[in-house]
């Protein structure tokens, strides 16, 4: 009983300052119709559900899954078995993620069906399994973590500048979103687990950290890649609120039902067939074991079925109306509420209290878990403020801030201390949590088909990118800090 109050907690604080935003909201500027509304709530409930459930089932069964072969991994000591866990295991992990197939949803509805969700969603699983052989390899061969990052964000600038500003902020968008609640904690456990074929173990633990960021490249650098074959100039993105055709509020959550259960039956039973076949060929683990992990996937299918219905039926359409409805009749405030979102989801997001707590145990307690929320809340309510002034502000455009994000978070990497420079990249999605990925990204696209200069598909991506960036640069701050305290503790005990 413990850890679903635990979880719940976890979520109700993620949900609940989404849920007064749009209370508040409709209350005073943006009133919306009650059918609407009603949906919103009705979403919220489900979504709130869902995810709790979610959560349980990835700690009682994904997470023991991944670190099971993990292990396995680091006990064959063979480098082919590697490549093909990461390829095979990276391409599964991506497509179970839940927040990729929100925003590959979003993608198929703003570009009307020409980019289908699937067909997202199954490149940057590809991207995510290559660069994942990558991160592996890293921890195996002991390269450094800065050097090879420079060497991905060298090949991905040079990539986006051939890329069209359609595909630039949705690959950005994709890289962020992977970083979810079901690709973490996998990809934490095969890092740890891979990490013990080195010998070193002080090593080992400092390179257990690096693998989540690495991995994630895959995403931005497939999508860009695919952008080089479709001709963008064949369509234009608008957004469209299918949802709002129907008078009742129940009625769309039983049309989308059967779909959305196809589609987590889908992204689940893969990664369920392959841990029962090498249960049989090599894991051997106890029965109990096995109905443990057996009945953790049982509880992700179920709230990751929830999860969807909440977030597609429910949160989506009311985030991008409110967006709408804020722009088209009180632009003034869109900085300011854009703002006033980051810090609340920030500071909601249980993702960044787990961060929080992380960085003040690895520090001692010299970095305070309250420094790291503030730095974190003011970077993503900043991010989210730039976010709203690149869609109302002709000319400005989404690479200005990511090319000089990553161009400071890369030079940052040579002076701060390894294990920092691993844990930034690693929570580059920590801020970036469900409710940035559903409601903020619509929100986004809302105000940018309610202004006239902006593009929905140039200007409506990206606010995930933009969240996402905030803490490579924020936790190597904190990294820098810990590092000129440690050498004044340093001098002081000398002198002493």
């Amino acid at each position: 009983m413990n850890i679903v109050t635990s979880k719940f907690r976890e979520v109700l604080l993620s949900v609940a300052p989404v849920v007064g935003f749009v209370l508040f909201l409709h209350l005073t500027l943006t009133p919306l119709e009650p059918v609407l509304l009603g949906r919103f709530l009705v979403g919220a409930i489900a979504l709130l559900v869902g995810f709790t459930i979610f959560l349980i089932g990835v700690d009682i069964g994904v997470t023991p899954l991944s670190t099971t072969i993990g292990s396995h991994i680091a006990r064959s000591n063979k480098m082919w078995v590697l490549v093909v866990a990461g390829l095979v295991l990276g391409f599964l992990i991506a497509f179970a993620e839940p927040v990729i197939h929100v925003l590959g949803g979003q993608v198929e509805s703003v570009t009307s069906g020409i980019i289908p969700k699937n067909q997202l969603v199954i490149v940057v699983s590809l991207g995510v399994g290559l660069m994942l052989v990558l991160g592996l390899a890293r921890i195996v061969k002991n390269l450094p973590l800065n050097r090879v990052l420079t060497g991905i964000y060298v090949v991905v600038f040079i990539i986006a500048s051939f890329v069209s500003p359609e595909f630039l902020a949705m690959s950005f968008d994709s890289m962020a979103a992977i970083t979810g609640a079901f690709t973490i904690p996998f990809l934490l456990g095969l890092g740890l687990g891979v990490s013990r074929l080195k010998k070193d173990s002080k090593a080992s633990e400092e390179d257990s950290f690096g693998l989540i960021g690495v991995t994630a490249t895959g995403a931005v650098i497939c999508v860009m890649l695919m952008g080089a074959i479709y001709r963008t100039e064949s369509f234009t993105g608008s957004l469209e609120q299918a949802g709002l055709a129907s008078d009742s509020v129940l009625r769309p959550f039983l049309v989308a039902l059967p779909g959305t259960i196809r589609d987590a039956f889908v992204a689940l039973a893969p990664i369920v067939g392959i841990f029962l076949i090498f249960q049989r060929i090599s894991f051997k683990l106890s029965s109990k074991a096995v109905r443990r992990i057996m009945f953790g996937m049982l509880f992700t299918f179920v709230g990751l079925v929830l999860f969807l219905l909440g977030v597609n039926v429910g949160f989506m359409d009311v985030g991008s109306m409110v967006g709408y409805l804020l722009a088209e009749n009180h632009r003034s405030w869109v900085l300011v509420l854009g703002f006033a979102l980051g810090l609340l989801i920030t500071l909601a997001e249980p993702a960044v209290h787990v961060l929080t707590a992380q960085v003040e145990e690895v520090t001692s307690g010299y970095v305070k878990r309250g420094s790291v929320m503030f730095t974190l809340g003011i970077g993503v309510a900043l991010a989210m403020a730039l976010s709203m002034i690149r869609i109302l502000v002709p000319g400005v455009q989404l690479w200005h801030f990511l090319l000089a994000g990553y161009l400071i978070s890369i030079i940052m990497s040579y002076i701060t201390p390894g294990l920092f420079v691993g844990m930034a990249f690693d929570s580059g999605g920590v801020a970036s949590g469900p409710m940035v990925a559903t409601f903020t990204l619509a929100f986004a696209q809302g105000v940018a088909e309610a202004v006239p200069t902006a593009n929905v598909l140039v200007d409506g991506f990206g606010v995930i990118a933009m969240v996402a960036m905030t803490p490579l640069i924020a936790i190597q701050v904190l990294g820098l800090v810990f590092e000129a305290k440690s050498k004044k503790r340093g001098v002081e005990a000398s002198e002493g």
